[in-house]
């Protein structure tokens, strides 16, 4: 038989919670530093290793490195030193929401300055670490939209409609740039560009705003990525190579009813308008026939070990449909905080538990145990070997579970 050669050492994949906007009314963020990754990169790496995960999505936090045109990237080092001895993969998230403090994302200096930050951190990485080298250039660039430029949550802080749009626009010519930038240090880079898999439905008792929800549904949520691959906005120079691989992110709230105003209200689970996740993902792939990940998902709480359960279900169940599937992220490794209200949400690989100055890592058992469940079931390592880089994952495993398990859409993820 064939072998169908994986783009990633592993099939599970997983990461940290990066983000580095400036909020509303608290500043900047950093949240490598809330959830103490920077102090427990070792210990945070060697938990992957131990789980069989050898990819993990990491930042580089732009706004603390670019120094007006200079860079020091000293705060990616503990990282990077932790990847060198656990030997995981990193998937280089390049902009989390967060820029430079002098800088108007709707300008063309905002364009040029992060083309050429991400050419530095190119080259500052590719002395660091072996190949194989992933980027996502700017993460969610439809949700940032939202929250940078119709709610108001994070700089630069806009309320319309339209501000939205223009700012969507934007934040794909300075990703495309990026690409470009990328590649001419490393023209064999793979690009993973991220955002989530939505679903908007009207209110029952407002047809008149059914139009609006499917516009949402069906345009609204592919633009960016209708942009990257060059099928909107040609003139920015997107293409099919620069979308290069669609990492889409799937969580209970992305299926929504359609509100006018702020953001829509995610459906109980129990609401007969919920699709299939194996549905969602087949508009994507339909649509643009490039490799996919899941690039994040998780449950909350109690319910991790039932969402695992059920997205691996839908996910095999999309295999055995052809979708070219090459990964599921379990994000985030370790806990993060509500950006509003600041507490944990319990929606990682290990819970955070505050022990004098330290959070210490406290694994979901039965979230792991269900992750080992599923390694066994598609032919995949519990364990990292000595060397998880020699050998990608064999695809055709995965293809022969789901053949050999026949699982079946179904909406209820719960």
């Amino acid at each position: 038989m064939a072998k169908r050669p994986g783009i990633f050492p592993t099939f599970f994949i997983s990461g940290f919670e990066c983000s580095t906007f400036l909020w509303k009314d608290k500043g900047r963020r950093n949240l490598v530093e809330e959830t103490q990754h920077d102090r427990f990169a070792h210990s945070d790496y060697e938990l992957l290793r131990r789980l069989g995960i050898a990819v993990s999505r990491e930042g580089i936090p732009w706004p603390m490195v670019d120094k007006v045109g200079t860079y020091d990237f000293s705060a990616i080092d503990p990282m990077i030193e932790a990847m060198q001895q656990h030997k995981i993969l990193p998937i280089w998230d390049l902009c989390h929401y967060g820029y430079p403090d002098d800088l108007d994302p709707f300008t063309d200096a905002f364009t040029q300055r992060f083309a050429s930050y991400c050419q530095a951190a190119a080259e500052y990485v590719v002395e660091k670490l072996p190949a194989p080298y992933f980027f996502t250039p700017i993460n969610e660039i439809t949700f940032f939209s939202f929250c940078a430029g119709e709610w108001g949550w994070v700089s630069p802080y806009k309320k319309t409609k339209e501000d939205r749009f223009k700012l969507r626009v934007a934040l794909c010519k300075a990703a495309i740039a990026g690409v470009k930038a990328i590649r001419e240090v490393i023209p064999e880079a793979r690009m993973i560009h991220i955002d989530p898999l939505v679903q908007v439905v009207a209110p029952k008792d407002r047809p008149d705003l059914k139009e609006a929800a499917h516009h949402e549904t069906y345009v609204d949520t592919f633009l960016a990525w209708d942009i990257i691959c060059g099928k909107e906005h040609p003139e920015l120079g997107g293409s099919p190579e620069i979308l290069d691989i669609v990492g889409a992110n799937n969580y209970s709230f992305g299926q929504m009813e359609y509100r006018e105003q702020g953001p829509h209200a995610a459906l109980p689970p129990d609401d007969d308008r919920i699709k299939p996740l194996c549905e969602l993902m087949h508009w994507v792939y339909d649509r643009y026939k490039r490799p996919m990940i899941i690039g994040e998902t998780s449950g909350l709480k109690d319910g991790r070990e039932d969402w695992l359960r059920d997205v691996m279900d839908e996910s095999l169940a999309a295999v055995e449909a052809g979708i070219d599937l090459h990964g599921i992220c379990l994000f985030p490794a370790v806990d993060m905080p509500d950006w509003h209200t600041g507490e944990w949400l319990h929606n990682g690989i290990c819970d955070l538990e505050l022990h004098n100055d330290e959070l210490r890592r406290v694994e979901c058992k039965p979230y792991v145990r269900e992750l080992r469940r599923w390694q066994k079931e598609l032919n995949r390592v519990t364990q990292l070997d000595e060397d998880p880089f020699n050998d990608p994952v064999e695809l055709q495993d995965v293809i022969d579970a789901a053949k050999r398990l026949k699982k079946k859409p179904d909406k209820n993820w719960h």
